[in-house]
């Protein structure tokens, strides 16, 4: 018996992901919920698991195509084998190789083209639309396709669009952008071209935090079950204070209308292997330390195993970046649309500062708040960092609510 192996829900308003990858081949046999075939979304990376135990008899969708949620990826015989007890498929031993695979078409109408194709194309900027129709199987554009585009002379009058020859191209190495690269690219790009952008900076004397941090790290972190008391939570703390006291930061802009939280969703940004992603704290308002910590240490984890969820991903009011961790000094962080503020964390260093009159030896950090001045004014960016600023210097004001 075949079962359908298809795109499933990938959450909410994403429609489209790419085939990246495909772990399993056509001729393989695999145990219910293995891993079969890894596709690449706007926001993360998901895996497909196979429906039944069985062997893969057929792909569908190649690697680098365009599939929709519900779409067919592939079909499985189901045999109710595992893979242990069922030896995988030898061409050579007598067994038919699987039928090739069906032509996916893109999104916009053109057909797709096959990997060598594309990549031929991309190296030139060559459009699928300039070929049209491949002649290749469901219309696929396939490498002899683009060779014999190349050696097609232009009309009378028709503009070449093929690519000048770069004068190093040997000795450089072209990877296409994955679609997560692709989207924080367009993200980025677009938040600088849609909010009025503006950063405002500040220092923190962090001497307080970690004088507090060395005095209970031990017994948080027995209380708690191994939880370890770090400095993220400190800030999360400082900025939920600072943005019940003013809101505009935490709002953002819906058409004509500003929309106020009363509510903070902490975005925390952090790197995994396929780039940034900015997992959400929701509720970060009503939580307290312990939560906020096991809530941090949490996301760090699965942005490296990239097993953070897309519904995990959307939602934040407000987010905060630490680039200190890779050694910045001072930066400009940008905005996650459509949140009209994000403070950016940076390197401790201990610096020379006036105290009383006297010099002293400090641990200070470099604060940067970029914000979207359609919506926050420069004295509520001011205030708001300035009240930041206060809270980690004074961390018992966390604790007394002041």
């Amino acid at each position: 018996m075949l079962t359908e192996i298809k795109v499933p829900s990938l959450g909410e308003s994403v429609i489209t992901a790419t085939v990246s990858r495909w772990i399993k081949k056509a001729g393989d046999t695999v145990d219910r919920d293995e891993p079969i075939v890894e596709l690449e979304t706007d926001k993360v990376t998901v895996e497909v698991n196979a429906p039944e135990s069985g062997r893969i008899s057929s792909i569908s969708a190649e690697e680098g195509s365009e599939v929709e949620v519900g779409s067919v990826l592939g079909a499985l015989e189901v045999t109710g084998e595992t893979s242990a007890s069922r030896p995988a498929a030898n061409p050579q031993a007598g067994v038919n190789p699987p039928p090739p695979p069906s032509g996916p078409v893109a999104r916009n109408g053109t057909t797709a083209s096959l990997p060598a194709a594309r990549k031929m194309m991309d190296e030139r900027e060559i459009a699928p639309e300039d070929i049209g129709t491949g002649s290749g199987k469901g219309g696929r554009i396939t490498k002899g396709d683009v060779i014999a585009f190349l050696d097609r002379k232009p009309e009378a009058g028709e503009p070449t669009k093929l690519k000048t020859p770069r004068v190093d191209e040997v000795r450089e190495e072209r990877v296409r952008m994955t679609r997560l690269r692709r989207t924080i690219a367009e993200r980025l790009k677009e938040a600088q071209n849609t909010a009025a952008m503006l950063t405002t900076f500040n220092e923190v004397d962090l001497s307080a935090v970690m004088a507090l941090r060395a005095q209970y790290k031990d017994v948080f972190e027995r209380k708690h079950g191994g939880i370890r008391l770090g400095l993220m939570s400190f800030f999360i703390k400082a900025c939920v204070v600072g943005l019940q006291e003013f809101p505009a930061v935490n709002a953002e802009i819906d058409g004509n209308d500003i929309v106020y939280k009363h509510f903070v969703n902490m975005g925390i940004a952090v790197s995994g292997p396929n780039g940034l992603v900015v997992p959400v704290i929701r509720d970060a308002d009503q939580l307290g330390f312990p939560a906020l910590e096991a809530a941090i240490t949490d996301f760090g984890k699965r942005a490296y195993e990239g097993t953070i969820r897309l519904d995990e991903l959307s939602g934040g009011t407000f987010s905060i970046t630490n680039g200190g961790i890779f050694g910045s000094l001072m930066s400009t962080p940008i905005l996650n649309p459509p949140q009209s503020g994000i403070l950016g964390m940076h390197k401790i260093q201990e610096r020379p500062i006036a105290i009383d009159g006297k010099l002293e030896i400090r641990s200070m950090m470099y604060l940067a708040l970029s914000y979207d001045h359609r919506i926050v004014d420069g004295r509520e960016a001011v205030s708001f960092l300035v009240r930041v600023k206060e809270n980690i210097e004074d961390p018992q004001r966390l604790l007394l609510d002041i």
